[in-house]
């Protein structure tokens, strides 16, 4: 009996080694599985295609939750996405060449044109991981859009801060978004501070060249409201008040003299538009002009200005531009 009480007790010390040694194979395991940091091959991997679940106009999608490749139809979704840290990789544009404040930065950036059907073959070829767009643009392309990657729907807004806050919602940047809001808010209270010791009450219109029109701005559309509303400079008080703007022949000009008028030309490179501005350039009604014999008007690039009162970017850019010819001009 002793003899078999020895062997038992040896056997149940051998057992007991060998679920021990399991136990501890088994949380070795599980130490590896709940700590990615000791797999370094697979922690990017991870990282990369984590998602999101975002709420849209076409209900709850799967996104990336740190897209790379991302694309922004429209003409000013570009602009918010740099405004957000994110270079897109392929954009809608309607000038040959990015504005200058955006030339270094989208170097690489795939130009796609812009027309009323986006060009799928580009957007394709691009790889994007993530499409953003207006849903007043993009809507009856969504489903095709979507079959190359995810696609978010956009609202209208009537305020481009809305429109980026959208976007940084998306990409889940809300804090940066209002800091981009805050720092031009202060930039242009500055600006405006500026402008009106060196212009004080005298009358500025903000002008557009067209191939076939000139337009003039009044205070309460997007171009004229950054002018004559965030930049505080007087508008023309023959200018009514009930028009957003106003298309108007080469007679009509005489009848708007302001001291200082901000023109801005379309398209440089649209040869019928350069013969537009050449004939207003000699017309004796324009010479006339009170700003024009004051050498008071200053043009403006169309790409610079193309997202006034539209972008972040633009309005910054502006704001310099604006500050600096009439900084120049009292000197």
């Amino acid at each position: 009996m002793k003899r078999n009480t020895r062997t038992m007790a040896g056997l149940f010390l051998v057992l007991l080694l060998m679920i021990s040694t399991a136990c501890g194979a088994v949380n070795s395991e599980s130490n590896k599985t709940t700590t990615p940091t000791e797999d370094p091959g697979t922690t990017n991997t991870d990282a990369s295609n984590q998602q999101r679940i975002i709420t849209t106009l076409k209900g709850d999608i799967s996104i990336p939750s740190n897209p790379q490749k991302v694309i922004g139809l429209s003409v000013v979704y570009p602009e918010f996405l740099y405004a957000l840290g994110v270079t897109p990789i392929a954009v809608q544009n309607y000038h040959e060449d990015f504005p200058s404040y955006l030339q270094e930065a989208f170097k690489d950036t795939v130009k796609m044109g812009i027309a009323q059907t986006p060009n799928f073959e580009a957007i394709l070829a691009a790889e994007p991981d993530l499409i953003i767009a207006p849903t007043w643009w993009s809507d009856k392309d969504y489903d095709q859009l979507s079959k190359i990657a995810p696609t978010v729907l956009l609202p209208q807004r009537d305020n481009w801060r809305d429109e980026l806050l959208d976007i940084a919602d998306v990409l889940d940047k809300k804090s940066l978004a209002e800091k981009v809001i805050q720092d031009l808010q202060t930039k242009e209270t500055e600006a405006k501070e500026k402008l009106h010791s060196l212009v004080g009450d005298e009358t500025v219109m903000y002008m557009m060249i067209m191939a076939k029109e000139i337009v003039i701005y009044g205070e309460n559309i997007d171009r004229g409201s950054f002018i004559h509303k965030q930049l505080g400079l007087k508008p023309i008080p023959e200018y009514p008040q009930t028009e957003l703007s106003l298309s108007i022949s080469l007679e009509k000009i005489p009848e708007y003299n302001p001291d200082y008028i901000i023109l801005q030309l379309n398209d440089e490179g649209n040869e019928e538009m350069q013969n537009r501005y050449k004939e207003i350039m000699e017309s004796s009604l324009w010479k006339n002009m009170t700003a024009v014999k004051k050498n008071q008007v200053y043009t403006v690039g169309s790409k610079e200005w193309f997202n006034l009162g539209m972008s972040p970017l633009a309005d910054s850019y502006a704001i310099d531009e604006v500050v600096r010819v009439f900084e120049n001009k009292q000197k």
